[in-house]
């Protein structure tokens, strides 16, 4: 999947996870939000672990209020676990149903980046934010662009940028990336 291994976890297991498995990857991605990053792209590896698979098909079928169950038990792959899992298994279910349960067909198919994008933002949970973001992680760390993909997405492709996950890939960007949010939603709080 991957031309080099992604660090966004900051933890070997649950990098190689998001290096590997696209499924994986995309989930983490979905759980970033209300959490914090690194434990957010742990997730798909506590998945993993608890169910066996990250295989859309097999997600999408598993029994809700098991999955739900095994999302939540402590340590929780996310603060809102039960609800987190619903959405993984929409997020399975449209894997399986639009790209055949091939998750990277969802990028390698997309004809530009602004096809990207619309596809990103179809899926739950996938605002236009998270899909510019997701879209810089795919440009930034394993390098699936388009012509004009930087100005597509906008500043999150900015080359060295430290505004979003796409950024991390080391224990200093993190802390890089985390400085910058932190500044920029000090600004908001002050009306700046």
């Amino acid at each position: 999947m991957t031309l080099r291994t992604i660090r966004i976890a900051q933890d070997e297991a649950a990098d190689e996870v998001l290096s590997t498995d696209d499924f994986g990857l995309l989930t983490g991605m979905l759980l970033d939000q209300q959490f914090p990053m690194e434990r957010a792209f742990a997730g798909p590896a506590k998945i993993l672990e608890r169910f066996g698979t990250l295989d859309p098909a097999k997600i999408a079928a598993a029994e809700p209020e098991a999955f739900a169950d095994l999302c939540a038990t402590p340590p929780a792959i996310h603060r809102y676990g039960r609800s987190m899992a619903g959405r993984i298994q929409q997020l399975a279910q449209v894997i399986v149903e639009q790209y055949d349960g091939r998750t990277a067909a969802l990028w390698e198919t997309a004809d530009s980046t602004s096809e990207l994008l619309k596809r990103l933002k179809a899926l739950p949970g996938f605002g236009d934010q998270k899909a510019r973001i997701f879209a810089a992680v795919l440009g930034k760390q394993l390098d699936v662009t388009h012509d004009g993909w930087r100005a597509t997405i906008g500043p999150y492709a900015d080359e060295g940028a430290t505004r979003s996950v796409a950024d991390v890939v080391d224990p200093a960007s993190l802390q890089a990336v985390r400085e910058f949010k932190q500044a920029a939603k000090a600004k908001a709080k002050s009306g700046g």
